[in-house]
């Protein structure tokens, strides 16, 4: 079957969210002083806030804890290791996250290129997003890449998250899509590779990370303008 339809993961595939939120957690950190007050080092801050975010989005993605949990205790659990059980402080720096993060919108290098090409193509393109509903679409608004898109799909939406299935189920529906004629693309060997493979959908893993998967038959680029190459 010739593909009809692409879609993306959005965070770290197109939007890069680890440079936007390493830049919005350094202003807040030197709005709040953080060094200053408690002799932290951004670097060493920012380092473990990445591990304990990184582990706490794996747990939503498996379904252990969900989105209020992760936003109670990413920066809570940060701060904490650092000695600091400032639960005020912590939800500062929470609810501004979500808000200022949107000041930054860099995307992934080669996105807006690659986007152009595909349309030039004339794909009809979508997002499959396992990121909040709430800030999902304003970063595809605010970054300039809506319009590449028909549908955009948040987890939230549908209460589940890659690579439940019924996210691609509701995802395919809303695009009026064949899977047989579908590809997925992500960064995320679980959610985006494990989860399009068993919903029988084509994929391209984005190995940004230089994992060096090995698996029969994968397609995987390590940069966007690689999507060349198979589309």
């Amino acid at each position: 079957m010739k593909i009809q339809h692409i879609f993306f993961d959005l965070d770290n595939t197109l939007w890069d969210h680890r440079k936007n939120a390493y830049l919005t957690i350094k202003d807040l950190f030197q709005k709040k002083e953080i060094s200053l007050n408690y002799t932290i080092d951004f670097e060493e801050f920012h380092e473990v806030y990445h591990e304990i975010n990184e582990s706490l989005w794996e747990k939503i993605r498996d379904g252990l804890i969900d989105k209020e949990y992760l936003r109670t205790h990413r920066f809570f659990d940060t701060f904490k290791h650092f000695g600091v059980e400032d639960e005020e402080l912590s939800m500062y720096f929470e609810e501004h996250f979500l808000d200022k993060i949107l000041n930054h919108n860099d995307l992934v290098e080669g996105a807006e290129e690659i986007l152009e090409y595909l349309k030039s193509k004339k794909y009809p393109m979508h997002i499959i997003s396992n990121g909040f509903k709430e800030v999902t679409e304003r970063k595809c608004i605010l970054s300039g890449i809506s319009h590449y898109f028909t549908t955009i799909t948040s987890a939230d939406s549908v209460g589940v998250r890659k690579p439940n299935p019924k996210i691609f189920e509701y995802s395919l529906g809303l695009s009026n899509a064949a899977k047989e004629e579908s590809i997925l693309i992500g960064d995320d060997w679980i959610a985006d590779v494990v989860g399009a493979q068993n919903f029988g959908m084509d994929v391209i893993f984005f190995d940004v990370l230089n994992e060096n998967k090995q698996e029969e038959g994968l397609k995987s680029i390590q940069h966007l303008l690689q999507i060349k190459e198979y589309l």
